[in-house]
């Protein structure tokens, strides 16, 4: 065997050690959020804690360094886009900047989410900001403490936007988000000045076994692979991995609304038949997960959105839900339902609103993460701030915190900062991305009137999933749509089902 292969293969070996901790710490977050009893937080933050910080000390371990440097002449006799050049060139990427970060600090921000993420649990049932608070200002410090390790910034938010979203800054999401309020707002105030669509319907009594048995029978229709996956319930659902062959989503149930179990078990799938489909020769690699947060949500956002609340989908999934819940929908026709899963409204759960006014509370809550960091925001005045951009927003002011600022768990388990411009990334990526697949597979729309995915899931797997961090979001989107990120596409899909919806 070659030297440079050799050396590659020390390299591999060692990445994938760090991989299996990283995998092995996902592990520990998914039974606190499923399975583990609230007594489990302290020691599961000391546990996580200490998986975080021996991930961060093997991956910056000077060795893999001086692999790093030995191969570099071999990357670039490699031609760029070759699994050996790519592997080198993302790795070093990443090490570059994990370098910046003491593995201490990444122990404290691990333990610290933990423990955060218990109390949200509990405080935000009981409508108990004050249950968070100290925790919210303490995940405020080790947000800015984190940005600082990267001092060269040109905005504090701008090195945690990198981690989600490489490439990106705090200048080019506001300059996004502008111009694609612009156009969203008109359309917004021309639907929601006519008679709101009745979507009572969907607040009838769904038992929950039968919701879940539904949401699995959907998703796997769609694609997603229950050999190396499961479903579970969680507060906040969520997809997360511990290998290629071990990819997991969550979801909720609530009796009285059948759209946030079936959408989110749509919405969770469509992460995790990205990651399902990425190369397996990758598994445990740098390479080996999605490239972006943006790039991740246009496959969320596609499969239930652009899929799942298409009138083609429910033409021939409509009559399978009528068979789970005859009682509740016989004598309620297609012409009825599919309006009410895309009725659009002013509403206070993100994870519940429709595709129209959905960017803009996406757009509130970056705006508060950009003012957190600068300051100009305190976490003690955030529940009533939250209030008052709402009130301007949407016209509605939350009636409690509890479906205001401790709807949403990111904050509460993680950073603040990067967390949110992916969403609409994604809602714009996935027009653009579907776009493109129609132009290669015209009959695409017609086989899903007949529940078939296949070509759709084929064309995205070719063109995204197999080549999981490969390349970054822009190459990746100008390889699979053939031009950069642009809203009109989008735009179009918007003005085109909801102008037909709601006659613009």
């Amino acid at each position: 065997m070659a030297k440079p292969e050799k050396k590659l293969q020390d390299l591999k070996t060692r990445l994938l050690e760090v991989g299996d901790l990283n995998h092995i710490n996902a592990l520990l977050g998914w039974d606190q959020t499923t399975y583990m009893p609230p007594g489990g937080a302290e020691a599961r933050g000391r546990q996580s804690a200490l998986m975080a910080r021996m991930a961060q000390e093997k991956f910056i371990d000077k060795k893999i360094g001086k692999l790093l440097d030995d191969l570099r002449s071999y990357e670039e006799s490699l031609p760029y886009d070759s699994d050996d050049a790519s592997l080198i060139r993302v790795s070093r990427r990443e090490y570059e900047r994990a370098l910046k970060v003491p593995p201490e600090f990444i122990g404290e921000l691990s333990e610290h989410g933990a423990m955060s993420y218990q109390a949200w649990a509990e405080a935000r049932p009981a409508n108990d900001f004050s249950r968070v608070r100290a925790n919210l200002e303490k995940t405020l410090e080790l947000s800015r403490k984190l940005a600082d390790f990267f001092g060269d910034y040109e905005h504090i938010a701008d090195p945690l936007i990198d981690f989600a979203d490489y490439g990106m800054k705090a200048s080019t999401v506001r300059a996004l988000f502008a111009d694609l309020r612009d156009q969203l707002v008109p359309i917004v105030r021309s639907i929601t000045s006519q008679p709101p669509v009745d979507d009572s319907a969907l607040h009838k009594r769904y038992p929950e076994a039968e919701q879940l048995s539904f949401g699995a029978e959907v998703v796997k229709q769609l694609g997603y692979d229950f050999s190396r996956g499961r479903i579970d319930k969680t507060h906040h659902p969520f997809m997360t991995k511990f290998s290629l062959g071990d990819v997991r989503i969550t979801t909720r149930v609530k009796e009285n609304y059948l759209g946030d179990c079936l959408f989110s078990n749509m919405h969770e799938a469509g992460h995790a038949m990205y990651e399902q489909g990425i190369d397996m020769s990758y598994e445990g690699m740098p390479l080996g997960g999605g490239t972006s947060a943006g790039v991740h949500e246009s496959q969320s956002r596609l499969w239930e959105n652009i899929v799942g609340r298409s009138r083609g989908f429910w033409e021939y999934m409509y009559p399978k839900l009528q068979a789970h819940f005859p009682e509740q929908l016989n004598s309620v026709s297609l012409d009825e339902f599919y309006p009410a899963i895309n009725k659009v409204e002013k509403s206070l759960i993100r994870t519940e609103a429709d595709e129209v006014t959905y960017n803009l509370h996406v757009m509130l809550r970056f705006d508060f993460e950009v003012q957190l960091l600068e300051g100009s925001l305190s976490i003690r005045d955030l529940p009533e701030a939250w209030h008052e951009r709402f009130e301007h927003d949407f016209g509605i002011v939350p009636p409690d915190d509890k479906d205001g600022v401790l709807q949403d768990v990111h904050w509460y388990a993680g950073v603040i900062g990067g967390s949110f411009q992916g969403y609409t990334l994604g809602n714009i990526l996935s027009a653009q991305f579907y776009n493109a697949a129609l132009k290669v597979h015209p009959e695409i729309p017609d086989e899903m009137n007949q529940g078939k995915f296949s070509t759709l899931h084929g064309w995205l797997r070719e063109n995204i999933y197999r080549h999981g961090s490969k390349f970054t979001a822009p190459e990746i989107i100008e390889r699979a749509s053939g031009s950069a990120l642009t809203i009109e596409p989008y735009i179009n899909y918007l003005k085109t089902k909801y102008g037909a919806l709601y006659a613009l």
